[in-house]
């Protein structure tokens, strides 16, 4: 047996009797008991750690701090104890690999050993051991999560049933969801609510099934949940890809009997845990040792080939865990060191078997939290997805709902919780109309409260450099005095600043509107007064501004230096609240003067010479002009640097990107001619390099440097006709390159950024009739949805590259104004604005963006742009 690569023995006997020492680091343990939870309360409260996004089986996500070289079982701890889940041995964390594979976590092994960017990958509670029968599972709260789980499964495609049967799952669902019958509340829930993939097909007969529940509670649903999907073949089942001796494509896995093995999607043969002497793994082979009795002395092994050897191994621990879990009376224990060498794996399942978790829980429950379940009624609020309505939540009660997508993940953007379709309705189609018809019309209107969202927006990100990362980097003393001081010296009085002009705005538009002190009497009907006043107060303020060049050098200085503030800085991006590069945020107010002198020319441009509001905007124009033009220069320098800095953190293979004198000049995808034909590559073009790069296999953004072609003495010219692709050209210099050109310019970043926008809009999808009210802001090529413009960081967010905008055709069947269509294939959302103005302004930014290739192109999946945050 020396050539076996990892073997189990299966155990015959029912092991020692029940009383054993517990598996150190189960949360549900009482205090003292568990030493590793005691490792998890200091790991939190020292602080020094790296934040895990985990999504709970509601879909909703929370952040957890760990040790960067904690186990598992630290991670797998904290999770059950802040969701209060005392069965917590049937559940475990997944993530996806570098094959995006979906693999356990394992609770003995350092997290950073299995995943490589702990930080930037989501790992999601999933139930892991599926019992036979849901009675024996105890406690409500855990069959509520079950439950959970055959939702998703239902809609992930791996719980097959007929349609039949997915309609009466669907309607027990419906019941646990909203409470008894009502066609309003039902058509409604089901319009919001994906639950089934052929959902439309058998919307009636859901109708139909969730009528005869009358009086059901939510755990009878949950219940009846489970007991019809327990009976179904597809229950429970997670299938491994594997072939058999002739070739023939089969599909492993594995349940509480025993292995079982697939053709399709149906059953053919089940191995018995009492059949199976021993299972074990020989690179590529699964290997299944029968008992003589069962095959006969010939035919005792049963081979099957996997995709890989990790993939063999992969399953083969999950058959170990599975075994262990439901047959043994406790834990096995861990096997003593050899002496000289070792042979085969030693992976033990850690956790308690079921036995175990039974008495525990027979013995313990009393002592939880006790658990109350809410009902959901969709009369709740219009802008969140139910899941971030209802209660309690899988992991936490106190979880905020935010779907923005990990790096690498490939969800299509109609699964964002904001971007789905979510409870809008006729009353608020009535108010929207109501408030076109009682408020102003006059395009300077519209022109004076774009600066009032704006300045919203803006005020929202001084807050995440004065407000978040200020607490960031005090709770964790990782700034040094000097630093701090330059740092917060500058930007505070800014920020103070901003926050009484904002008033003013807000004030002011108010009486414009004649929302408010309507008894008041004035010429309100203006904005050019308030503007001047604080246009020239901002004056005081240029000092500040030029020293923002000298902040952002040393801020990186010292994150380099520091390796405390480094880790900080780099978390800190990782937050929901900060949505763009955290230096991003340092350029915004030298940025926000070019868009104050681009709004005030679109008033004065509007005005004629003789309007009242005209001299005032005017003189208002003429001074941020002047303090745009002293800060120009200091803007291309800093734009650069952050360009810089960001590439240099996005970039794996080249140092010192940030060298004095480089500028960043393009960047885009181009195809190279390679020993394998044209492939795609990333190109990123400074004033004296060109490099090339392609994205990397982590489940990250980063680019693997894999050329750097100094630009003096490069010879480039037109090469179409040589090659016969279109837009060719052969590079000269250490090697031949053929390239098709899709590039973006400093200038389009530059374009960009003068081109953000934000305000309310009505969206509503193709096949939808209501309209939902969404905050939208618009920056760095990307849509960010907010629930309202309060809101500390986005729910969602949507790349535009690759995106069309258009108006609605007649086909759309769209009868509204100020309607456009943004589309990428077969995802299409409608969005409506207030007035024929922000229609406009909004198609102008959104064009700018969605007309641009490149390098987010090499980000968006083969389907489609997803929702996704910059990281």
């Amino acid at each position: 047996m020396g050539e076996i690569e990892g073997s189990y023995r299966v155990l015959q006997t029912p092991g020692t009797r029940l009383g054993a020492q517990f598996n150190a680091g189960i949360s549900t343990l009482e205090p003292g008991q568990s030493l590793s939870g005691n490792m998890v309360n200091r790991s939190i409260s020292q602080g020094r750690g790296i934040q895990i996004r985990v999504q709970g089986l509601d879909d909703s996500q929370e952040f957890f701090d760990v040790e960067p070289k904690a186990l598992g079982q630290i991670l797998l701890s904290e999770v059950f104890h802040r969701g209060n889940l005392i069965e917590s041995d049937y559940f475990g964390l997944e993530f996806q690999n570098m094959q995006m594979n979906w693999v356990w976590l394992e609770p003995t092994k350092p997290i950073s050993k299995q995943v490589r960017r702990p930080a930037n990958t989501l790992f999601r509670l999933s139930v892991k051991f599926f019992p036979p029968d849901p009675g024996q599972l105890q406690e409500e709260y855990t069959r509520y999560l079950f439950s959970l789980q055959m939702k998703r499964d239902l809609m992930e495609g791996r719980l097959i049933c007929t349609e039949n049967t997915g309609a009466l799952l669907a309607s027990h669902l419906v019941q646990s969801e909203i409470g008894d019958y009502d066609d309003a509340a039902d058509r409604e829930y089901l319009r919001i609510n994906k639950l089934l993939p052929y959902q439309e097909k058998v919307q009636e007969r859901i109708m139909e099934l969730h009528r005869r529940h009358l009086g059901q509670t939510p755990a009878e649903s949950d219940f009846q949940i489970l007991e019809i999907a327990r009976k179904l073949e597809m229950y429970g089942v997670r299938f491994h890809p594997a072939a058999d001796r002739e070739g023939t494509k089969i599909n492993l896995s594995v349940a509480h009997m025993g292995l079982q093995v697939f053709q399709g999607h149906t059953k053919i043969n089940t191995f018995n845990w009492s059949k199976i002497r021993k299972l074990s793994f020989k690179r590529k082979r699964f290997l299944t040792k029968l008992h003589p009795e069962v095959h006969g002395p010939h035919q005792d092994t049963l081979e099957f080939l996997m995709g890989s050897r990790d993939e063999c191994k992969v399953f083969w621990k999950i058959c170990v865990e599975y075994h262990s879990f439901f047959r043994l009376f406790d834990h096995p224990q861990p096997k003593s060191k050899a002496v000289l060498f070792t042979r085969g794996s030693s992976f033990r399942y850690s956790g308690r078997t079921q036995k175990q978790l039974v008495e525990y829980v027979r013995e313990n429950g009393a002592k939880r939290t006790p658990y109350q379940r809410y009902v959901y009624s969709v009369v709740d609020s219009p802008q969140l997805s139910p899941v971030a309505s209802k209660g309690p939540l899988c992991l936490s009660p106190s979880f905020q709902m935010s779907n923005l997508s990990l790096p690498g993940q490939t969800p299509s953007p109609l699964q964002s919780p904001i971007l789905s379709e979510v409870g809008s309705n006729a009353r608020l189609e009535e108010e929207e109309e109501g408030r076109r018809k009682r408020y102003p019309t006059d395009k300077a209107y519209f022109i004076a409260k774009e600066i009032l969202t704006t300045e919203r927006t803006y005020l929202k990100d001084l807050e995440v450099i004065t407000v978040w990362f200020r607490s960031a980097v005090i709770k964790e003393n990782a700034m040094p005095e000097g630093l701090m001081t330059l740092l917060f010296s500058n930007i505070d009085p800014i920020y103070e600043f901003h926050r009484g002009f904002l008033k003013e705005l807000d004030q002011r538009l108010a009486l414009w509107e004649g929302r408010s002190n309507a008894h008041v009497k004035g010429d309100y009907q203006r904005i050019g007064d308030v503007m001047l006043k604080n246009m020239c107060a901002l004056k005081e303020f240029t000092s500040y501004l030029q020293k923002h060049d000298e902040v952002l050098t040393e801020l990186e200085k010292a994150s380099k230096r520091l390796k405390k503030l480094e880790t900080v800085y780099k978390e800190f991006e990782l937050q929901k609240v900060c949505y763009l590069p955290l230096n991003t945020f340092l350029l915004k107010p030298i940025q926000r003067l070019m868009h104050y002198k681009l709004i005030l020319e679109r008033l004065c441009k509007h005005y004629s010479p003789a309007h009242r509001d005209y001299d005032d905007c005017k003189e208002a124009l003429k001074e941020v002009a002047e303090i745009a033009t002293q800060l120009q220069s200091s803007l291309i320098r800093l734009e650069n640097f952050q360009k810089l800095t960001e590439l240099q953190r996005d970039l794996i293979g080249i140092e010192n990107l940030t060298a004095p004198g480089r500028e960043f000049i393009r960047e885009g995808c181009l195809y190279k001619l390679t020993k394998k034909g044209l492939q795609q590559r990333m190109f990123f073009l400074f004033s004296d390099m060109l490099l090339y790069t392609s994205k990397g296999v982590t489940a990250t953004n980063q680019f693997k440097v894999h050329g750097q072609l100094p630009l003096h003495g490069m010879i480039v010219e037109e090469s179409e006709n040589e090659w016969s692709v279109p837009h060719c050209f052969t590079i000269y210099s250490a090697q031949r390159t053929i390239v098709k050109l899709e590039y973006v310019s400093m200038s389009d970043h530059s374009l960009a950024v003068e081109n953000q926008l934000s305000g309310y809009l009505l969206r509503k999808f193709k096949n939808s009739n209501g309209w939902q009210k969404l905050w939208v802001v618009f920056t760095n090529f990307c849509l960010f949805f907010y629930k309202t413009h309060q809101d500390d960081f986005p729910l969602a967010s949507l790349p535009l590259l690759g995106y069309t905008v258009s108006t609605p055709e007649e086909s759309d069947g769209i009868h509204k104004e100020y309607v456009f269509k943004l589309q990428f294939k077969s995802h299409v959302y409608f969005f409506r604005a207030e007035s024929e103005y922000t229609f406009e302004r909004w198609m102008e930014v959104i064009k700018s963006a969605a007309s641009t290739t490149g390098r987010m192109s090499l980000l968006i999946p083969k389907g489609g742009p997803m929702e996704m945050n910059r990281n």
